[in-house]
């Protein structure tokens, strides 16, 4: 319940309405609302078993596509995210013709993550053109072109607190089946 005047508050309530930001038509844009243009997006829905309860098909799956044998029976488990995210890749692109560069193929970013050495010397192979991009999209993704080295204590501090507090952000993330 408010305390004041009613029409002083229906006033303000409009005001804010129009200074949404987030509108369509000049209303502000609501759960349940239509809304303008294409409205597709993709689900991706994988079992953890396959129809003949033969096959482990869980994406956050440690195991890797593997054959083990099961009661005298061989049993497929695992799931290959490599090969998922490579044909992804391939079929999207071929579907849409779209020209994807080497920084934004899951190749790229997984030798990133695993061994930058790797990436930064396919990097420097790629032609100017592609290899200008590619820095573009490194540096709009907030991906740090050059080390930064503390020259100060602050600074210093700052850098190993971010360091344990990735470091608890994955023990976390390990705790649970992530994707």
């Amino acid at each position: 319940r408010a305390e004041g005047n009613v029409k002083k508050l229906e006033k303000e309530i409009g005001k804010l309405e129009r200074e949404a930001p987030h509108q369509q038509n000049g209303k502000r844009i609501v759960q349940g609302m239509p809304k303008a243009g294409g409205q597709s997006h993709i689900h991706i829905i994988v079992s953890r078993k396959d129809a003949s309860n033969r096959f482990s098909l869980s994406p956050g799956s440690k195991y890797k596509a593997s054959d083990v044998e099961l009661n005298g029976k061989t049993v497929k488990r695992g799931f290959d995210r490599d090969g998922f995210f490579e044909k992804a890749e391939k079929t999207f692109d071929k579907t849409f013709g779209y020209q994807r560069n080497f920084a934004e193929t899951y190749k790229a970013r997984k030798d990133f993550i695993k061994n930058p050495k790797i990436y930064f010397a396919s990097l420097m192979k790629l032609p100017t053109n592609e290899k200008a991009l590619a820095f573009k999209i490194m540096e709009k993704s907030g991906i740090p072109m050059m080390p930064s080295i503390p020259v100060t204590k602050v600074q210093l501090a700052m850098k190993i607190f971010n360091r344990l507090r990735r470091g608890a952000e994955v023990a976390i993330k390990s705790s649970s089946i992530g994707i």
